[in-house]
C-alpha cells in the first residue's frame, strides 16, 4: 500500500496530475457555486420552482467554470477562441444543464407526489443537482481535455512553475 501512496503522490505532481487535480478543484468550486445559488434562489427565496432555479443556478455556476478551466486548469491565456473553445464549452454546458434539469423535474415529481414541505423539497433538488454535475464529470474531463490540451512538448514546459522544474523525477 505504501508504494502505491507513493505512486499517486508521484502522479500528482505530474504535469498531467496537476492539471486533472486543478480540473477537479474547479468542477468542486462550480458545483459549490451551483450548490449555493440553488439553495438561496429556491430553499431561501422561493423565486422560482425546481427547474427554472436549477437552470439559473447551473448558467450562474458556468461562469466561473469556464474562467478557471481554461486559465487554471487548461493553462490557457488571452482571447478565447469562439470555435474551439467557447462554443464547444458553452455547448457541453447546455448538455450538463439539460441534465440538471431532467433531476430537477425528478425532484420536482418526487416532490409533488409526496407533497413534500419546502425544506425536503429543497434537499432533494439540491441532491439532484449534485448528481448531474457527477454524471457530467468525467464526460466534461475527456471533451475540455481534448479542447484545451496543449500539443506541444515545449508548450507544456512554458506552463510548468519553477517548482514543477525543480521537482525530482522518478
Amino acid at each position: 500500500m505504501p508504494g502505491l501512496v507513493q505512486k499517486i503522490i508521484d502522479w500528482s505532481r505530474t504535469h498531467e496530475g496537476k492539471k486533472l487535480i486543478r480540473f477537479t478543484m474547479v468542477s468542486v468550486i462550480s458545483t459549490g457555486v451551483s450548490f449555493f445559488t440553488l439553495f438561496i434562489v429556491f430553499g431561501v427565496l422561493k423565486l422560482w420552482s425546481q427547474v427554472p432555479a436549477t437552470i439559473f443556478a447551473n448558467a450562474v455556476a458556468t461562469i466561473p467554470s469556464y474562467n478557471l478551466n481554461r486559465k487554471w486548469a487548461w493553462g490557457k491565456g488571452g482571447r478565447s477562441h469562439i470555435m474551439k473553445e467557447i462554443i464547444p464549452f458553452w455547448s457541453m454546458s447546455a448538455v450538463g444543464i439539460a441534465v440538471s434539469v431532467v433531476g430537477a423535474q425528478a425532484a420536482r415529481h418526487v416532490s409533488v407526489k409526496h407533497n413534500l414541505p419546502h425544506l425536503e423539497q429543497t434537499i432533494i433538488v439540491l441532491v439532484a443537482n449534485v448528481l448531474s454535475f457527477a454524471i457530467f464529470w468525467v464526460l466534461k474531463l475527456l471533451l475540455f481535455n481534448r479542447l484545451f490540451h496543449v500539443h506541444e512538448l515545449e508548450e507544456f514546459d512554458e506552463h510548468l512553475t519553477v517548482e514543477e522544474h525543480e521537482a525530482p523525477t522518478s
